[in-house]
């Protein structure tokens, strides 16, 4: 998966930049048509307050849709681990969603098929 990753207003290091993108990369073995990926990394408060809030933003593009998860930690760390189990849930939900679509036009494509054989052979009588 084709992830690209902004820092807003401050320049990151790189054991941050790989340790966002492996624990993204492990969302695969979730939902295996994930194509693309945007995270932004930023960091709230004023300028002049010691203390401030690290956000991280991802953006998740399925074919046909996207997910869209916003955490917030006191570390880039804590804040990534929990967008990952936030993702984990909302891309299970997804393919399950999807499943229960397929396998409702599964059952509806089936039950054509059946009344037009029917409709077939009362034709042929």
């Amino acid at each position: 998966m084709r992830i690209q990753i902004h820092c807003v207003h401050f320049t990151a290091d790189q054991k941050l930049l790989d340790f966002v993108q492996k624990k993204l990369d492990k969302l695969d073995t979730f939902h295996d048509r994930i194509t693309s990926g945007e995270v932004y990394l930023r960091l709230e408060g004023s300028e002049t307050s010691r203390i401030k809030h690290k956000i991280i933003e991802v953006k998740l593009f399925l074919p046909g849709d996207s997910i869209f998860v916003r955490q917030q930690g006191t570390t880039f760390e804590e804040a990534t681990d929990m967008v990952v189990d936030t993702l984990k849930n909302k891309l299970k939900r997804h393919k399950d969603k999807l499943r229960n679509i397929s396998a409702q036009q599964i059952k509806d494509s089936s039950r054509e098929l059946v009344e037009a054989e029917a409709v077939n052979e009362d034709f042929e009588l």
